[in-house]
């Protein structure tokens, strides 16, 4: 056993005959032994977190797709994986998973190995420690790539909004507490869907071999507790940021996410798993990334110029429909849809898409979106005060607009601006109007009238923000 603990490089044992890498260990400063084995040779190391979401560096390399992937990408680097403190084969039951604690061991790793400068690739939950390393020791990462990233714990891996995550989170927990094995059974097939069978029963097996059940309680309680979102200024590393198909409930939270760095581009993948391994576009868009430092698949990309972006939303429309039924809600839906888009062409606005009770326009104006939001409020008051009784359905629209640089990709717009325009549109009354204060600002002495609507923490956003009611009424 203590040999196994001894530097230096190689391989033993072998299976279905693939030799497999010797694991070592390097010793922190606080007396924890990290477990790690390198294979391939390359001029840039390739340090890896867990791709499996649970590091268990011997079990991993017993799943042959798995054990491929990684000799595939050990064909040009020197591919480093390690097991963090409390999982796989190094030292568990430690008390602390804190990303300080999780850094230590990093510091450890780098050290013992002697590495200079390397690429960093962190999946899943791993995500954030990578984070946290890469901004504080930034002259040592050459390349930065980060697989279904999340800046903090509050975007679970669970859809839906925060309050239903945090719901869904402490369930889990509770679960995990009573019933360990059946709370591996729940996550395995979460992650991978309910009708993987087998194939999740493995997961979990994977899973409850790879982590104690104090030692996953203590992870989860300290992931809640992490967020790395003021860190993300600090990547000066160019950053690949993967966002896998079965991962676009986060897509708003992906894209702001990227933004925040300031040499980190967006992929998102057109198909294939959530898995890495088996996800040949993936691995694809990172070797291609790894190589030229910019992928050349299809990309996020920043617009020319500023822009000023519109949301509507018309209020109760779940409601409506399920009132009405299809087909006359339906008719309801075209009403407003004909209205928006006559409002928008007459004001020079490109309607970059519709969300069934909403739209989405850009303006290269800020004075024209603001005219333009106060033409559709008219147009809808007027709609309502000339229909016929027997409707009984006024169209009770609310509007956010915010501006900036958005990013583009094929004729739609993401990024912080537009994200934050959505959430200002989602804080307004039907028939009201809210804008953020950069729109103010700059509609300054152009015969608008505002009024201050106070401050707000828009979800995925550290700072407050200011909002104020364009007052429209004739």
């Amino acid at each position: 056993a203590e040999g196994s603990r001894r530097a230096g490089t190689g391989v033993v044992g072998a299976r279905g005959g693939v030799m497999q890498p010797r694991i070592q260990y390097a010793k922190t400063s606080d007396g924890v032994s990290i477990a790690y084995w390198t294979l391939g040779e390359g001029r840039t190391p390739l340090v890896m977190t867990a791709p499996v979401g649970w590091s268990n560096i011997a079990l991993e390399w017993q799943l042959p797709g798995l054990r491929a992937w990684y000799q595939r990408l050990a064909t040009q680097k020197m591919l480093v994986r390690f097991d963090y403190r409390n999982e796989g084969m190094s030292d568990r039951g430690i008390g602390d998973a804190s990303l300080d604690a999780y850094g230590v061991d990093f510091d450890a790793l780098v050290t013992h190995l002697a590495l200079q400068r390397f690429d960093l690739v962190g999946f899943f939950g791993a995500v954030r420690p990578a984070i946290a390393w890469a901004a504080a020791h930034a002259d040592a990462v050459c390349h930065l790539v980060l697989w279904s990233a999340l800046a903090h714990n509050r975007d679970t891996f669970f859809r839906g909004d925060e309050a239903r995550s945090k719901e869904r989170d402490d369930a889990m927990l509770s679960l995990a507490e009573r019933d360990w094995e059946l709370a591996t059974e729940t996550y395995a097939h979460t992650v991978l869907g309910w009708g993987t069978g087998q194939t999740a029963h493995e997961y979990a097996k994977f899973m409850r071999r790879s982590i104690s059940q104090a030692d996953y309680l203590r992870l989860r309680q300290s992931a809640r507790q992490q967020d790395v979102s003021p860190l993300l200024p600090k990547i000066t590393a160019p950053t690949l940021v993967v966002q896998p198909r079965l991962a676009r409930g986060m897509e708003d939270h992906s894209r702001l996410f990227a933004s925040q760095m300031p040499k980190a581009q967006l992929v998102r993948l057109e198909s294939g798993p959530s898995i890495p391994w088996e996800n040949e576009e993936g691995t694809r868009t990172i070797e291609d990334f790894l190589r030229h430092g910019a992928t050349r698949a299809r990309k996020e990309r920043p617009t020319p110029g500023f822009q000023t972006i519109l949301f509507t939303d018309l209020v109760g429309h779940t409601a409506m429909m399920s009132r009405l039924g299809d087909a006359k809600g339906r008719d309801i839906l075209r009403e407003h849809e004909r209205i928006t888009r006559e409002v928008l062409k007459a004001h020079g606005g490109t309607e970059v898409k519709t969300m069934g009770d909403g739209f989405m326009a850009s303006f290269g104006s800020v004075t024209k979106a603001v005219e333009c939001a106060i033409a559709l409020q008219r147009a809808f008051a007027e709609h309502n005060a000339s229909a016929r009784p027997e409707a009984l359905e006024g169209l009770s629209v609310r509007v956010g607009l915010n501006a900036g640089e958005p990013i583009e990709e094929d004729g739609d717009l993401f990024g912080a601006t537009v994200i934050l325009a959505s959430r200002i549109a989602a804080k307004a009354d039907g028939g009201e109007i809210l804008v953020a204060d950069t729109v103010r600002g700059l509609c300054s002495g152009k015969g608008f009238f505002f009024a201050d609507r106070g401050e707000f923490v828009a979800k995925g956003f550290e700072e407050p923000v200011r909002v104020y009611e364009v007052r429209w009424e004739a």
